[in-house]
């Protein structure tokens, strides 16, 4: 075995760049590159990857080169169909599946995929993006898991290396935690759907293993509700911490369950954000200018002609609906159709804990690259400082509205003296004796001037002395008293009411 890999590196040292390129689009490599970069990558190939098929390849090109400079007749390897690649390390049928252009794939992958195409591609399939992961290169494209037997525990293993770039990229990176660096090599998948972008989507008794060890996936969310299954975030799976950051080839196999339906995988290298990056982009480039966002009430408050009721105003609340506190940054999704406004601070970090890009306002779809900051609320927030709403007019303008205070149960001016009625149940007529009107001698007062209180004034009982400020206790105790005289006297006759309902100002 030695020998064959010192006579196969001899053969590819010899090669020239027509025949380094053919030889590494045979296996699915980058063809891109001055010489002694192909050259570097042919020899990795050989070291690392040296198949039966692979030799024989090598021996071909090595041979119809010379046999092309001595003119002798010969088959080349444009006259031939190229036989499907299968590596010792990797069956034939791994992640097999409709192929793709290889040369454009910036990850240099290796990996056991199907016969070459003959003929044109179907439509691939593509995953939606995620704003936290912005991608640096695509190392395999979505490439569908094929099952190779009838039993419902599938595997399918793929091999890869990184470029010296990809590897460097990933080591100088920043780290968002203890042990997790910011450029990630990530594994996605989901449906082999081709209709619509897809989201990632986890098959049953998935398990991902990385070289030797077990990688993590997101577990289940509990649920309360009974009847109700638990659901599982399937996100995009970090494979970084269990990769061999060199030259050397990495071995990712996919442990699946085959109830079914299909699902494509795909490896990228991303950059991972956080919701504060996020949000000085959405300041940098999304904030609605103020004259726009003016225009856009004057809008929703102009009068339908088919509609018989005129909005003069509408009523947009500053506190968050997420968290109850005041917007410091107000935003909406341009989709959206009101004018009421969350949060963005708060709105990024619970998308990046738990993603689900929707509108607390109208529970609608509100992804962050449909997020505007609005220029005209931002503006009011600024000047309108003791006021938790606001209303806007028909004309664009607005006006705060404070909220009310309660008014005080506490009695605020003199006492009131309810006078008693006469046999007719109405008050007694004026008297012109006193300094008080008509209606104060009726009343009383605790002044002089109102007649007698309590005693006989003309002849005729007094008014009773009504004191709002007594306690419960107080009127408890003359209940308790009158309770008392009742039993010692007997049942009293019902007495009717002396006062008139509804209440008589006071003078």
């Amino acid at each position: 075995m030695a020998a064959e890999l010192v006579e196969a590196k001899n053969m590819v040292m010899s090669f020239r760049v027509s025949d380094l390129q053919m030889l590494l689009g045979f296996v699915g490599r980058s063809k891109s590159g001055l010489k002694h970069e192909l050259v570097t990558r042919a020899l990795q190939l050989v070291q690392f990857d040296c198949s039966p098929e692979l030799f024989k390849k090598i021996k071909e090109l090595y041979e119809t080169r010379y046999a092309k400079k001595s003119a002798e007749p010969g088959p080349t390897p444009a006259t031939r169909p190229l036989e499907p690649l299968a590596l010792h390390s990797v069956p034939r049928t791994a992640l097999s599946g409709p192929a793709v252009d290889y040369p454009a794939l910036y990850g240099k992958y290796l990996n056991g995929l199907g016969r070459l195409p003959t003929k044109a591609l179907k439509p691939e399939v593509r995953l939606v993006k995620l704003p936290f992961f912005n991608m640096l290169d695509e190392l395999l494209k979505p490439t569908e898991l094929v099952p190779q037997s009838t039993e419902k525990l599938q595997e399918s293993p793929c091999i890869f290396a990184l470029t010296p770039r990809q590897v460097e990229l990933i080591r100088n990176s920043r780290e968002l935690q203890p042990g997790v660096k910011a450029v990630q090599v990530v594994l996605r998948i989901c449906y082999s759907d081709t209709s619509s972008p897809q989201e990632d989507q986890y098959p049953p008794n998935i398990a991902v293993k990385v070289n030797h060890s077990y990688c993590s996936v997101p577990g289940y969310y509990p649920s309360n509700k009974p009847g109700v299954e638990p659901k599982r975030p399937c996100r995009p799976i970090n494979l970084t911490h269990l990769m061999y950051l060199s030259s050397a080839t990495n071995r990712i196999t996919v442990t699946w369950g085959n109830y079914g339906k299909s699902y494509s995988v795909a490896l990228y290298l991303v950059r991972q954000l956080t919701s504060s990056e996020l949000l000085q982009r959405l300041k940098t480039i999304g904030v609605k200018h103020p004259e726009l966002c003016k225009a856009l009430v004057k809008e929703k408050l102009r009068l339908d002609p088919d509609s018989e009721i005129a909005t003069t105003g509408v009523r947009v609340s500053l506190i968050c609906p997420l968290v109850k506190m005041r917007l410091s940054v107000p935003c909406r999704a341009e989709t959206c159709a009101h004018l009421q406004c969350f949060d963005a601070v708060f709105y990024l970090q619970m998308n990046e804990k738990k993603p689900t890009w929707t509108c607390p306002v109208c529970d609608k779809p509100a992804a962050y690259d449909q997020l505007i900051i609005d220029g005209l609320l931002s503006k009011i927030l600024s000047e309108c400082e003791d006021a938790d709403e606001i209303e806007f007019l028909a004309d664009g303008s607005w006006r705060s509205i404070r909220a009310e205070k309660e008014p005080s149960c506490s009695p605020q001016g003199p006492i009131l003296v309810l006078g008693t009625s006469d046999a007719n149940g109405l008050l007694p007529a004026p008297s012109t004796n006193g300094g008080g009107s008509g209606v104060g001698m009726a009343l009383g007062s605790t002044g002089s001037g109102a007649g007698t209180v309590g005693g006989l004034e003309n002849g005729k009982p007094g008014a009773d002395v009504v004191d709002l400020t007594l306690d419960s206790s107080s009127s408890s105790e003359d209940e308790e008293d009158e309770d008392e005289d009742e039993e010692d006297e007997g049942p009293r006759p019902k007495r009717r009411c002396p006062f008139q309902k509804g209440l008589v100002p006071a003078c």
